[in-house]
C-alpha cells in the first residue's frame, strides 16, 4: 500500500455523536484516601500533602486532599470517552491534548464525582503518523455530589487507521536507550533537587513571582513497562468491579482492530478479558507486541497521565495556596520506554484580579530535546 492508496476515514457514523449528552461508566464508590495515595505514587509525584496525612493536617486544607491532578481519576475513561464516538472499523487512538478549567472545590475522601459528557467537535487532518486521521474533541464535566461543578475537561482524541499507521512506520528505527550508571545517577540528583523545591516550600506561601521566573525542571523516568503498568493501575476505574455504564455512548464499539477489542463475554469469566491492560485497547502500553501492532515502536505512556504531570507541575509549584485555572495542553510526542521526561515552565505574565494570577509556558521534552508537549496556563497564587 502506497502513501497515495492509504485508506480514508469514514466520518459518517461519528456524526450523529455530535452534540449529544453521553452515558457511559462512573465509579461506585466515593473517593477513597488510598485512591489519593495511589495516584500520587503512580504519577511518580512525593509530594507528602497527597500521601502522608500528618503533613496535610498542618497545611491549608487540615487535612489530606487530592491534588486538582485527581480530578481525571474519578472518571471512567479518564477523559477521552466523549471523543470517541462513532464507529470507525479498524482504528485506533492516543491522546492529542487537554484543556482544564477549575472552578474551587478540592476533592476530599468521601466525595462522589460523577460525569457529564458531550462530542463537542472533530475535524480530519493528514498527518505522518497516519495518513488520514480524525482530531475529535470530547467535553467531560466533573460534578460533586453536592452539585458543584470541580472542573471541566476538553480532551482531544488522534483517531487513525491502524494499517495506515504500519503503512508508515514513523517511528521506524526509534531503537530504546539504555542507560548507563552514570547516568541514572545524574538523573537521580536531579530528580532530588526538583523534589527539593516544593519540600522546602512546605506549607508557605509562593510570593514575589515575575515574568521571567523559570520553574524548577522535574525529570520522570526513564520510563519502563513497570512505571506504566504502575500509572495504569492507578486509576481507579481499573480496578475490577470498581464502576457501572449507562446511557448512550459508542466508545466500545469505535471500531478497535479485533486484537485490541475487549472481551465482553469473557470478562464474566475472568474481568481481566476486559480490563485494558491484559486485554484491551490499552494493553500496547505496557506489552511491546502491541504497541507495535498499533504503529508505536515499544511500550508508551498515557496521555492522561502526561496531562497530570504537567498539572502536578504546576501545583507543586505554586504550593498549597496557589490553584490552577485553566490549562491548555497539546501532546506531541509519546512517552516511550527507555526515555526521560522534562517538565519546564516559564512564567510570561502575571495579571490580577482578587490575588496574582501567573501565566505560565509549559513544556515537555526528551531526554534528547524532542518536544512531547506545550501549552499555557493560569495559575491563581496567593497574596501576601
Amino acid at each position: 500500500m502506497s502513501e497515495s492508496n492509504l485508506i480514508s476515514i469514514d466520518t459518517t457514523d461519528v456524526d450523529r455523536w455530535v452534540g449529544v449528552p453521553l452515558g457511559g461508566g462512573q465509579l461506585k464508590e466515593p473517593v477513597h484516601i488510598n485512591d489519593i495515595r495511589r495516584w500520587a505514587q503512580g504519577m511518580q509525584n512525593p509530594n507528602p500533602l497527597y500521601y502522608d496525612e500528618d503533613c496535610a493536617r498542618e497545611g491549608v486544607s487540615g487535612e489530606l486532599i487530592a491534588p486538582q491532578s485527581f480530578t481525571i481519576c474519578t472518571d471512567v475513561g479518564h477523559g477521552a470517552t466523549p471523543a470517541i464516538q462513532g464507529h470507525i472499523p479498524n482504528q485506533h487512538m492516543l491522546f492529542g491534548g487537554d484543556e482544564w478549567w477549575f472552578f474551587g472545590p478540592r476533592i476530599r475522601p468521601g466525595d462522589t464525582i460523577r460525569q457529564d459528557r458531550m462530542l463537542f467537535d472533530y475535524k480530519v487532518t493528514d498527518t505522518k503518523f497516519a495518513g488520514p486521521t480524525m482530531f475529535s474533541r470530547g467535553d467531560t464535566t466533573y460534578i460533586q455530589q453536592t452539585g458543584e461543578l470541580v472542573a471541566k475537561q476538553r480532551s482531544t482524541s488522534i483517531r487513525y487507521i491502524v494499517a495506515n499507521a504500519k503503512e508508515l512506520d514513523l517511528f521506524g528505527g526509534n531503537e530504546e536507550k539504555e542507560w548507563s550508571d552514570e547516568e541514572i545517577e545524574q538523573v537521580e540528583k536531579e530528580k532530588a533537587e526538583y523534589y527539593s523545591s516544593f519540600l522546602d516550600l512546605g506549607h508557605d506561601k509562593r510570593l514575589f513571582v515575575k515574568v521571567g521566573d523559570k520553574l524548577p525542571r522535574r525529570p520522570i523516568g526513564p520510563h519502563t513497562l513497570l512505571t506504566f503498568a504502575t500509572e495504569w493501575r492507578s486509576y481507579t476505574m481499573t480496578v475490577w468491579g470498581s464502576s457501572y455504564s449507562f446511557g448512550a455512548s459508542s466508545t466500545g464499539e469505535s471500531g478497535w482492530t479485533p486484537e485490541m477489542s475487549r472481551d465482553p463475554e469473557g470478562e464474566k469469566i475472568d474481568p481481566a478479558n476486559s480490563d485494558g491492560l491484559y486485554k484491551g485497547a490499552s494493553r500496547g502500553h505496557a506489552q511491546p507486541r502491541w504497541a507495535r501492532h498499533i504503529g508505536m515502536p515499544r511500550g508508551y505512556g498515557y496521555g492522561a497521565t502526561m496531562g497530570a504531570w504537567v498539572l502536578d507541575y504546576l501545583t507543586n509549584w505554586s504550593g498549597e495556596h496557589g490553584f490552577v485555572l485553566h490549562s491548555d495542553i497539546k501532546y506531541r510526542f509519546p512517552a516511550l520506554t527507555g526515555d526521560l521526561t522534562y517538565l519546564d515552565g516559564e512564567v510570561t505574565n502575571i495579571t490580577y484580579e482578587d490575588s496574582p494570577i501567573a501565566h505560565v509556558k509549559v513544556s515537555m521534552t526528551t531526554q534528547e530535546g524532542a518536544l512531547m508537549a506545550a501549552g499555557d496556563a493560569e495559575v491563581r497564587l496567593p497574596n501576601e
